[in-house]
């Protein structure tokens, strides 16, 4: 491991990292943990995280491929500027007030900091995440005329120093050159000042929360290996082991696993728009997604004959159905949901056939009709909904009855637009997304009924250890609307439900 300023050689089993000063002693820790299990060198910059994001945006010849952050602010901020591709987060920590152990100021609150020849110490709040964590948090606070951050700015100015990190003015506390310094809590805990220093929490300081987090960069020439150390890091049994260790609150986080592997079952109406993404997913992240396209009936079925919901034996870590109503039967295993596309169902008949015009056509004695089976795919138990709306159920069932086999059912909806084509039947009831691929041979007809639209939700089991790589592989599903809409699907990932919170959450 090496640390100052990287220079990217020919050895591509080397990863340059931009890490936050404050973060300096657990990185260094996991970094020897994982050059040693992975023989993979490190070379890591420490600096603000302020100033590290600046560098990754002016530094043209930049090849950084991690980049962790004191505050997820600026790895959010990465991502918007187009510097990040994904941000992990790790843990918390919050701003307290550092002094000497021995020290003979009386410093217990807020005000104590401000009197006359009291020594304060704040890291620049444009340079280093402490800083703009305890300036944000002040701006809130009112006191008289003035708010607080600018008295504390006024006492820095005249009888302290501001500093670009939080371990530059830990220093000036721990040699005395300081009297008190904003820091992180978990500073205080770092190996090098707890035995010097102890932290001092203000209610003014309260509140505000930072999320260390770890994101993978764009400039990275070896994306699969940046994105694996990035799950080294977040790793509970890893990285955030280590995090705790020095004083910070870690998230739950994922089970590490090198090579991780997940479990897809999804419906077969979502093949065409999660193919591609998928495959992007895996090549991207160096993971494995096992996916499963079938009819949602058949997937459920499968979930249910899975004991315990263990994903050793097949159940899956993530779900996406072909409507709600399949979530609905299986949703305890499941988190909260998002709903990521609908599909119109539509009538499908030969390309320039008249034969059919309307639902009650289908009804005719000498139409022959493909639909999804009920117990085995979701178009089928739609079809059987919207004909039941509709009034037309009974009469359906009653030609279903008939000598002659004039009701074709299918396990799949994927089956029934090619029965059409071939002229196996006169006409089908499909999803508008199997049929616009075929209309070279086919044409259809739009339905007037309300129930005419499959809902696709998406939702992670709970009992998957891989929650955080599967939000990433909802982001890739967010961030690609124009493959739904291409394909026939209205795109509305964020619309809610009842059976749905915000956002699928690890």
């Amino acid at each position: 491991m090496s640390s100052g300023e990287p220079s990217r050689g020919v050895d591509q089993d080397t990863l340059i990292i931009y890490a936050a000063a404050g973060m300096r002693v657990p990185m260094e820790e996991i970094a020897e943990q994982y050059e040693s299990e992975y023989g993979v060198t490190l070379e890591i910059q420490y600096n603000g995280s302020n100033t590290l994001l600046n560098q990754l945006q002016t530094d043209q010849f930049n090849q950084a491929d991690v980049y962790l952050a004191a505050d997820d602010f600026y790895t959010d901020k990465a991502v918007a500027l187009g510097l990040a591709i994904d941000t992990i987060p790790l843990a918390s920590q919050y701003p307290v007030v550092a002094v000497q152990r021995d020290s003979k100021k009386k410093i217990v609150n807020f005000d104590d900091l401000l009197v006359e020849g009291v020594r304060v110490a704040v890291a620049n709040p444009d340079q280093a995440a402490v800083g703009k964590a305890t300036r944000r948090q002040l701006l809130a606070l009112r006191a008289g005329e003035s708010n607080r951050w600018e008295q504390l700015e006024k006492q820095v100015t005249e009888h302290g120093v501001f500093k670009p990190t939080v371990n530059d003015i830990a220093t000036d506390v721990k040699i005395g050159t300081i009297d008190a310094a904003i820091v992180w809590n978990s500073t205080v805990a770092m190996p090098k000042y707890k035995e010097d220093l102890v932290g001092i929490e203000m209610p003014e300081l309260a509140g505000s929360r930072d999320l260390i987090s770890v994101a993978v960069l764009h400039s990275s020439s070896d994306l699969p290996s940046a994105y694996r150390f990035a799950r080294f890091v977040s790793a509970r049994d890893k990285g955030l082991k280590t995090f705790a260790k020095y004083g910070t609150e870690p998230l739950d986080g994922d089970v590490w696993d090198a090579e991780p592997q997940v479990n897809f079952f999804c419906g077969a109406v979502n093949r065409r728009t999660t193919e591609r993404i998928i495959e992007d997913f895996q090549s991207q992240e160096g993971v494995v997604v096992n996916t499963i396209y079938d009819g949602c009936g058949i997937l459920t079925s499968r979930m249910k004959g899975i004991e315990g919901q263990s994903q050793d034996q097949g159940f899956p870590d993530v779900y996406m159905a072909c409507d709600l109503h399949y979530l609905e039967n299986v949703k305890t295993w499941f988190q909260d949901a998002a709903n990521v596309s609908d599909v119109e169902l539509v009538i499908v008949v030969p390309k320039g056939s008249s034969k059919v015009e309307s639902l009650a056509d289908l009804l005719k004695p000498d139409i022959r009709v493909a639909v999804g089976e009920p117990e085995q795919c979701t178009i089928g138990v739609l079809t059987r909904r919207m004909l039941q709306e509709e009034g037309l159920h009974d009469g359906f069932a009653s030609k279903q009855r008939g000598d002659t086999v004039m009701i074709v059912e299918k396990s799949s909806s994927a089956h029934l637009v090619p029965d059409v084509v071939t002229g196996h039947v006169d006409a089908a009831i499909a999803y508008l997304s199997d049929v616009l691929p075929n209309t070279d041979d086919v044409d259809y007809i739009h339905i007037e009924s309300p129930l005419n639209r499959a809902i696709q939700p998406i939702s992670i089991a709970k009992t998957s250890e891989h929650k955080y790589l599967l939000r990433r592989l909802f982001r890739r599903i967010e961030n690609s609307p124009e493959t739904f809409e291409s394909l026939g699907f209205h795109f509305r990932f964020g619309d809610h439900s009842e059976n749905e919170a915000e956002s699928p959450t690890p």
